[in-house]
Formats: structure tokens, sequence, C-alpha cells
């Protein structure tokens, strides 16, 4: 097998580009990162500036080529992934035409709620609409309005002139792509979430015209389709020049961040789970037939492997309420605090955390700070810190954020189980915050799974991106990943721990239970 060749494979998070030159069987040889904002506005309003992402990578990638660590020649191929549902319209010059409305923007929610609407009614749904959705899509619209069908809707319905003039929606993976070959497509997996592709033959993938017309938006505008291991085309001479990488190096379509953290995380076989933590999370793995639980918005769903789908429950902030945490609590500077954040406040609760005993003295942090996806579907839930007392103090603060983080993964962990009809034990576990070994240790205890930390897990979702483009450009197989594929630290279930964590599950889902009500009365603007 070849040794000499490499991917530069970059990662385009919520918080930033990260570009790593990867070798064609996934070991990392080094990376580059650079921020990108985000913008938050009234009524559920997130929106990034797609020439942030864009600018970003082109540094990124530079930087990291000049420094030498591989041959510039060796780089033989670009491979992207993305956020999912991060959606972007194009005009037919290639440049967008507005800010890409993120995976966290809700406002078209009341448009698609309009779109699905019908009598029967069954939870916001004409039961023969979501009948025919989930015959051919294995699901339907999330009425949150974080979908991509809901970004078109809201600009069709509220921005006409963006609508109009856009030759193109993309989602985000496919607008990088189209930047670096000037080439319009998108794959299989990434228009998912538009939810108007029939996916009832995994093999025979294509758009399906009455969705199309059910939702009201105009097929010329969406993208022609392609296979994730598909080479789009070479990178366009002036990019590769900018890069400082050949003129010949290809373009691999790549995959959003659930499908790339899947591969990077090797659990590419049926039935083997994976929990991804970032700034959102998620509990995945690869099963062999199509389904769907339409009440808990889990389904099969097409991913990077031919012929395969995956099921997932995704969790909306994981590793973002951390970020809440440091920003807006621990270090907002309000003449209370004096000192600065530290240079990686993550490390600093870590160390925090770790000296709390187990349970954070009942104390029960709920991570809704922007609604949830699943395993419930709602723009109106908040988080909250439930049971303080007079002796709690910032430490059982800083371990309940990552303890409630866990019983919602774990939350969602029971339904996909329930979905896949057994077990998923143990789980690789990748993202930034499989960095911690504390929390590794939390999940272990609170889903009582065996937890495999994965080897540079950051690096999960770049390292997915270059074992597709390796697959593409026929270097590996999908079955060759999991022997590549090397463990940093395995962490089991304390059984000491088990009774406080069990009980304190059970308060968890009471509080959704008995608050739910309460939170959409308080936030239908979407506060």
């Amino acid at each position: 097998m070849k040794q000499d060749e490499y991917i530069l494979a970059i990662d385009h998070g919520t918080s930033g580009v990260k570009a790593s030159v990867i070798s064609i069987h996934g070991q990392v040889v080094a990376s580059d990162y650079e921020k990108t904002p985000i913008h938050f506005l009234p009524g559920g309003g997130a929106e990034q500036d797609p020439e942030d992402w864009w600018r970003a990578l082109l540094s990124t990638s530079k930087r990291l080529v000049s420094k030498g660590v591989v041959p510039a020649e060796a780089v033989t191929a670009v491979c992207v992934s993305s956020t999912f549902s991060s959606t972007v319209a194009v005009g037919a010059d290639g440049n967008h035409l507005a800010n890409s409305l993120t995976w966290m923007d809700s406002r078209g929610a009341p448009h698609i709620a309009k779109a699905m609407r019908g009598f029967p009614s069954v939870m916001g749904y004409g039961l023969l609409k979501v009948v025919e959705w989930v015959t051919k899509t294995a699901g339907a619209p999330s009425l949150s309005g974080k979908d991509d069908v809901a970004h078109v809707l809201l600009w069709k319905n509220a921005f006409p002139d963006v609508y109009e003039r856009t030759h193109m929606f993309l989602p985000s993976k496919d607008y990088l792509n189209l930047r670096m070959t000037g080439e319009f497509a998108a794959s299989y997996d990434s228009m998912q979430l538009f939810w108007v592709t029939d996916t009832r033959d995994i093999n025979r993938m294509q758009y399906d015209d009455r969705l199309i017309r059910i939702v009201g938006l105009d097929k010329g505008k969406l993208p022609p389709l392609k296979a994730a291991t598909d080479v789009l085309g070479p990178v366009l001479p002036a990019v590769a020049e900018e890069i400082g990488i050949r003129r010949d190096a290809k373009v691999v379509m790549g995959s959003p961040d659930h499908q790339c953290a899947l591969v990077g995380s090797g659990a590419v076989r049926e039935y083997e789970g994976h929990v991804y933590i970032g700034t959102s999370s998620w509990v995945q793995c690869i099963v062999p037939f199509k389904k769907s639980d339409a009440l808990h918005a889990i389904a099969s769903l097409p991913t990077a492997i031919p012929g395969k789908y995956q099921s997932v429950n995704e969790q909306d902030l994981a590793g973002g309420c951390l970020g809440f945490l440091a920003d807006n609590i621990l270090f907002h500077k309000n003449g209370l605090v004096s000192g600065e954040q530290p240079e990686n406040p993550y490390e600093v609760m870590d160390e925090v955390a770790r000296r709390v005993e187990p349970g954070s003295h009942k104390l029960i942090f709920t991570p809704w700070l922007n609604g949830e996806r699943t395993p419930v579907d709602s723009t109106t839930l908040r988080g909250g810190l439930y049971n303080l007392s007079k002796t709690t103090n910032l430490d059982h603060i800083v371990r309940s954020f990552l303890e409630g983080v866990a019983y919602n993964t774990r939350w969602s962990l029971g339904y996909v189980e329930k979905f896949v009809k057994r077990p998923l034990n143990p789980l690789n576990i990748v993202g930034g915050g499989a960095r911690s070994t504390v929390w590794c240790q939390i999940f272990a205890d609170v889903l009582d799974r065996e937890i495999r930390q994965v080897k540079d897990p950051l690096q999960a979702n770049a390292r997915g991106a270059a074992f597709i483009a390796s697959v593409g450009l026929g270097h590996i197989t999908f079955d060759d990943i999991p022997d590549l594929i090397e463990y940093e630290e395995t962490f089991f279930p304390d059984g000491a721990n088990r009774q406080i964590y069990d009980e304190l599950y059970g308060c968890f889902l009471e509080i959704y239970r008995n608050n739910k009500g309460m939170f959409q009365r308080l936030n239908r603007g979407g506060s």
C-alpha cells in the first residue's frame, strides 16, 4: 500500500475551521486552526458569513502546507467535513448572496410548520404528509426550523429577493467544495436535511418531485447529487497556488460532520456505536435497514459508506454548554470577576470537576440552552440548575454541567438502542469533549457503557474526511478502517456510582416532564 500520499482534510465546525494533513491511512501529521464568528439574532437567528469560512480555509491550509510537514507534492487530494444543516444561498457566479443560516437557526419554524400542516393532524404534521415523508425518506422535516429545508423556506418567505436571485442552495460542505473547484454539486448525505430525496433504495437515491412540490421549493435551485466518495474535480489553479499544493490535487465530495465523525471514530461496521462530543453531540451507529422513530426524531439516514444507513440522535448543545459556562458565568466581566480567562478554561474545569463527588451534591443541570433536537424536538426548552442549596458552590456547578450533558446523552442513547434493538457497547468517543478523561469516566458511569477514547479524538471529523478521500481514490476500503484506529484509553463503569446516577437521571427526566409546558409559555417568541 502507498505510504507517501496525504490528504488535506478540512474540518469546518461551528466555532472555526481546522486544516489537517493526514496520511491515506489516517495518521494525523499536523493541523492549523482559525476561529470564525457566529451571529445570534432575535427570534432564533444564528448566522455565519461564508466568506469567513473560506478565508479561514485558505489561511489555515496555506500556513499548514508552508510548514513543510510533508512535501507539498505529496498532498494529492482535499476533502471537507462540515457542519450538517448549515445552508448557503449561492448566485450563478458562485458567490453567496446572504449569510449562511446555521444548524442553530430556527426562524424557519413557522414556514415549515405551515408546509407540513394537514388534516388529520398528528403532533403538528398532516397525517398523510408525514406518512409519505417517512415512507420515502425515513423521516420528515423537523418543526424546530433548524433543517436546511426550513432555512430555504425562510429565505423564500421572509427574504424573497435572496430566494429569487439564488442559483442553488448548498449545504456548507458543498459551498466550500464549490469555492475550491467551481463545480455545483452536493452529496446524498449532505442533502438529507432538505428532506426532498427518496432514500428507499440506498443505491439509487434521487430527488422526489412530489416532496419538492409539497414544501414549495424550486427543483432547479437544488444541486446535482453525487456520492461522498466521488471525485468532484481538481482544485482550481488559483486556489492550488494560494494554498501551495499541486494543481492536479483532487477534491473528493466528502460528508457532513455526522458522517465524517462516524468514519473517523472507526465505528463503521453495523451496530458499532460512537458518541461525538463537540459544540453539539450525538449518538450514532450504522444500520442495515431503513426505518424511523418519528416520535423521537430517529431515522435511517444515508451515510458516506455506500449501501449503508446510519441511525442518529443529536443533542443540540453539549460542549457548547461549557463554552457558555466559561464565557457567560465563570469569566463574565461584570465587575465581580477580576481575573482573566485561562488560556484553556476547559482544562481548569476538568481539574475542578475531578475533585467533586459524583452527583455534584445532587445538583442537576439541564443542557437545553438552545432548545433541543432529540429525543424531543423543541425550540422552547431551556437550561437550568436544579436543587441548589446553601452548600452549593461553583465546583458543584462545573461538574453538574458535565453530568447534565451525559444525562441527556443517556436519554438519547436509550432511544437509539430501542431503534436498533440492542445495546451499543462499547461506545467509541470522539470530538473535543472526548479529550477530557473526567468527562469520559462520567459518560461511562452515567451511560453504564464501556467508553473507548479514540486517539486524537478532536481529529475524528478530519480523519473521517481523509478516510473518505482515501476510499474514493482507491487506497483503502471502509472495511480496512477499524484496523487503522488507535485508542488512548478505555473507561469502564464504576459500580459504586450506579445508584446516584440512576437516581439523578430519573430526576432529569422528571424535570423535563414537569416543566416542558412552562418553557413553552415562556419562550414562544424564541427568546
